[in-house]
């Protein structure tokens, strides 16, 4: 069993702290987004790994090579961003000879049982109930509960049930011929290369799929989504750290996720906050936020807010004479 993991978009959505950080190393509950995906497949039994990288793809290989130096890994670029089912087609070479693969969406975070996807005798989709089915691709069952049809984006949708981002195909073979036939005769969706069309050829030359719903899954494509995962996912055991060092006249409100070697004095920190490594904070109040790496933040209060690497934040300081019966609003 390979995996595929598509890692070569620009993830406009999170601008501009995607100028120079790949989204799927943005870290959400103390670590990259990747990594929960790595950490995933590896547990469920893959041992074979192909990341399509583009848009600062050498970050996400130093970060691959660096954090998981033992798994077997191939990288393959994306030339162009032609859309997810190019990125799958870009690495045909490298899975041609796979007799089953997992594709698995490296901006988004599962809550489900891979190894029951990986079981599947059939080739199937993981999928998810929504109440707008218009931005997603859109599954339609048929009366014998095998898929019928795929369909991305559809404006009227004839079914709720949303693909999420993670798919297993047992005929690659077929995957790679029927991506490959809408490519030369260039056939696109929305001006992309659609994966959801390269399943749609193969339900249509007969190769049944199945549906496996997820209890949830998370797409960090925006910054309120990105929060919302990290505040969701640090509310579950095993993510928030709660042996932590002893900082410098410093309230902790758990659920909270710190670095090593950072220097935080004179602050309030939490709940739902993710820190970096090596990140300075003094006399601020931060909740609900993400911190990067060796930022430094100073004489602030931050909610709701995602801060990237190496960025540096400083307030402003007044001193006041005020008199009676009044009142300041600095809003």
């Amino acid at each position: 069993m390979k995996a595929i993991i598509p890692v070569a978009g620009a993830g406009t959505k999170l601008r501009p702290l995607t100028y120079t950080q790949p989204k799927p190393l943005i870290p959400v509950a103390g670590k990259p987004i990747i990594a929960f995906l790595i950490d995933d497949l590896l547990k469920a039994g893959v041992k074979d790994f192909v990341f399509v990288i583009g848009y600062l793809g050498e970050k996400i290989r130093n970060f691959v090579e660096e954090t998981y130096p033992k798994i077997n890994k191939t990288f393959v670029v994306q030339k162009t961003r032609d859309g997810l089912g190019h990125a799958i087609w870009s690495a045909r070479k490298t899975i041609k000879d796979a007799e089953e693969i997992i594709i698995v969406l490296g901006d988004t975070i599962f809550d489900v049982d891979l190894k029951q996807i990986l079981k599947s005798k059939t080739s199937c989709l993981a999928i998810k109930k929504v109440k707008d089915p218009r931005q997603f691709g859109v599954v339609e069952l048929g009366p014998d509960g095998f898929v019928q049809k795929v369909i991305e984006k559809p404006k009227i949708p004839k079914s709720n049930l949303a693909m999420v981002g993670l798919y297993k195909i047992n005929n690659v073979k077929a995957l790679i011929k029927s991506i490959d036939f809408n490519i030369k005769n260039n056939i696109r969706t929305y001006g992309e290369y659609q994966l959801t069309d390269g399943i749609q050829g193969m339900l249509e030359k007969g190769i049944q799929f199945t549906t496996h719903e997820v209890n949830n899954w998370f797409d960090c494509g925006k910054k309120e989504i990105l929060l919302e995962t990290n505040a969701t996912l640090l509310e579950k055991n095993g993510f928030a750290k709660r042996k932590l060092p002893k900082y410098d006249n410093t309230i902790i409100i758990q659920p909270v996720a710190i670095g090593k070697g950072c220097n935080i004095k004179n602050s309030i920190i939490g709940p739902h906050v993710t820190i970096g490594d090596n990140t300075t904070i003094e006399e601020a109040i931060i909740k609900d936020s993400i911190i990067g790496n060796y930022a430094s933040i100073k004489e602030v209060v931050l909610y709701k807010s995602v801060v990237g690497n190496d960025a540096a934040i400083t307030g402003l300081r007044q001193s006041l004479n005020i008199g009676d019966n009044t009142e300041i609003d600095f809003s």
